[in-house]
């Protein structure tokens, strides 16, 4: 990091008469401009409502505008040094402008969003000013609400022209739900973040994967995010909120004796900066994660495996979010390009009648635990409402954004996106309930009786879980994969030993259709899910499960080999003292 180097001027005055002190100043408080900012995003959505129209053309019967404002601050230490250091502050537009009416307007299927065949020339920034111009802010959102309206009536009249040529479903949709103004400001709080402590503390965990020889590279990572949303419509909703959140990740690599690349990784979230754990914690943590690499790297290779499995709380929500969640999200039902699993599905049983689905992004804690997608209101400016998606098993509801879907006309307050991104039905803190509990040492002796029953050598438990993936198009096939970082092969004397190389794969309906029983404690994964409209912040919670079969694959495996001479030795380059 380059110094900074200070020129000092000595300014010398005649001996004269010392000047008067300056009379102090009362301190106040900075000033709030966010309101007036707000009230800039505004008046152009009224005057792009009231003014914006081609000659022989339709006006917007509806327009919104929103800024997201992104403040971070990122530490990154290795090796016991600070690799980086920053922050970053961004602000982000999105104009949405539809033409026609709720009933049928220009929006239509995923695949006329991604039709860049007729895209402008010319496409206005996305970027909004950092500093607190409302001239200059209108003037941004005056050039992209005028490229999307033009967009929007081209759109327009290809959905209208296909309606000559194709033949009509009957089903009469709308094409935008109408629902009821909200106004929400919230206050201004402060954003805190102790960088200089966040640099020792990132400094001395990375240190202690230093005592690990084996693990040639680690990383601790500290980082801060407030997110901060400004979002009116013409319908009259002015939405004034934010969300901080603050993240421990604890990283490490090595490989295995064969060439396998093996990792371990732990990220912590919390809400408020004093709700991190402890220097201390922290320090213990890492020296679990580097002793569970340490033991994967002596672990043998499972093979292939089909039977009996026990999946921890936090695996079980991943099982659930990305085998069940993704198919439920309302968009999914109508685009042909997708697999649609549960469409027409709604009265049916699709997972064990013990079983219940809820999605509550109106939940902010659960089990002591703050969720990662708790929020007031949506990114389409409808308030959060805790939904039922499967009631005892029997398929109830979707996740709605104002898009409706056949037998769902309204949004139940799921619209969602990342910065800049077109709102679609997501999940927020998806919670799976079950009536058929046992404590976990029943369980795991229920896990034995399935392995016995079924004459296999061993049954497993998934203990952790670095995340999934799952396919939902029609054009691919139709199936998951979870990622575990810790799955132990348990005998029938109960004997357990830890194993490497797998991953879960399979088809989402059959998967979770094995789940026989589940325990009675829950464990909640918070992180942030990618799809269409970006990278949100999630929970899943969920209680650990037995399913009588699950199927595991070998993950891919490059046989390469570690560094080939040792990392320098300390006492060579002596550190310099800590700052």
């Amino acid at each position: 990091m380059p110094r900074l180097a200070t020129l000092l001027v000595m300014l010398c005055w005649p001996a004269l008469a010392a000047p008067p002190r300056p009379v102090p100043q009362k301190q106040t408080a900075p000033l709030d401009r966010r309101p007036l900012m707000l009230r800039a995003i505004q008046e152009e959505v009224e005057r792009t409502r009231a003014q914006l129209k081609l000659p022989d053309f339709d006006p917007p019967y509806f327009a919104a505008f929103e800024i997201k404002e992104t403040e971070s601050h990122h530490v990154e230490a290795r090796y016991g040094a600070i690799y980086q250091s920053n922050r970053n502050r961004n602000r982000r537009l999105r104009t949405e402008v539809r033409v026609g009416s709720y009933a049928f307007d220009n929006v239509g299927t995923k695949s006329m969003d991604y039709d860049f065949s007729s895209a402008p020339g010319y496409l206005a920034p996305r970027a909004a000013p950092l500093d607190d111009d409302p001239l200059a802010l209108r003037t941004s959102l005056w050039l992209l609400a005028d490229e999307n309206y033009k967009s929007a009536l081209k759109a327009f009249l290809k959905r209208k022209s296909k309606k000559v040529t194709e033949v009509d479903d009957g089903k009469n949709l709308a094409s935008f739900s109408q629902e009821t103004v909200a106004v929400y400001l919230e206050p201004s709080t402060p954003f805190s973040f102790d960088a200089s402590h966040a640099e020792r503390l990132a400094r001395s965990a990375s240190l202690v994967f230093e005592r690990h020889p084996e693990i040639f590279d680690a990383y601790t990572t500290l980082d801060a995010t407030r997110l901060t949303r400004y979002l009116v419509n013409s319908e009259g909703t002015r939405l004034l909120t934010s969300q901080t959140f603050y993240a421990l990740t604890l990283f490490g690599v090595t490989r295995a004796e064969d060439g396998m690349l093996l990792t371990n990784q732990r990220t912590l979230y919390a809400q408020r900066e004093s709700e991190l754990p402890s220097d201390e914690a922290v320090l213990k943590l890492a020296e679990k994660v580097a002793q569970e690499l340490e033991a994967l790297r002596r672990a043998p290779v499972l093979e292939p495996y089909t039977g009996p499995a026990i999946l921890d709380g936090e695996a079980t929500g991943v099982l659930f979010h990305e085998v069940v969640g993704h198919r439920l999200e309302g968009e999914r039902q109508l685009d042909d390009e997708e697999g649609r699993t549960f469409k027409g599905q709604v009265g049916s049983r699709i997972i064990p009648e013990f079983m219940s689905l809820l999605d509550d992004p109106t939940l902010e804690v659960l089990g002591g635990v703050r969720l990662n997608g708790f929020y007031r209101y949506d990114d389409e400016g409808v308030p959060a409402q805790k939904v039922t998606l499967i009631d005892h098993g029997v398929l109830k509801s979707f996740l709605m954004s104002r898009t409706p879907v056949e037998g769902f006309p309204r949004s139940n307050g799921h619209g969602r996106s990342a910065a800049g991104e077109k709102p679609r039905a997501r999940m927020a803190n998806t919670i799976v309930v079950s009536e058929r509990q046992v404590p976990f040492a029943r369980l795991k002796e229920m896990l034995l009786e399935e392995v016995k029953r079924q004459g296999k050598p061993y049954g497993l438990i998934i203990r952790s879980i670095v995340g999934g993936e799952t396919h939902t198009s029609t054009w691919g096939f139709q199936a998951y994969k979870g990622v575990p970082q810790l799955t132990y092969r348990v005998f029938p004397d109960g004997r357990e030993e830890l194993v490497r190389g797998v991953e879960i794969v399979g088809t989402p309906l059959v998967s979770i259709n094995k789940i026989v029983a589940t325990s009675d404690r829950v464990a909640t994964f918070n992180g942030f899910c990618g799809a269409e409209s970006g990278y949100v912040p999630v929970s899943a919670s969920a209680p650990d499960v037995l399913v009588s079969e699950l199927e595991l694959q070998r993950s891919a495996k490059k046989s390469e080999k570690p560094p080939i001479l040792p990392a320098p030795d300390r006492g060579d380059s002596p550190r310099p003292p800590p700052k």
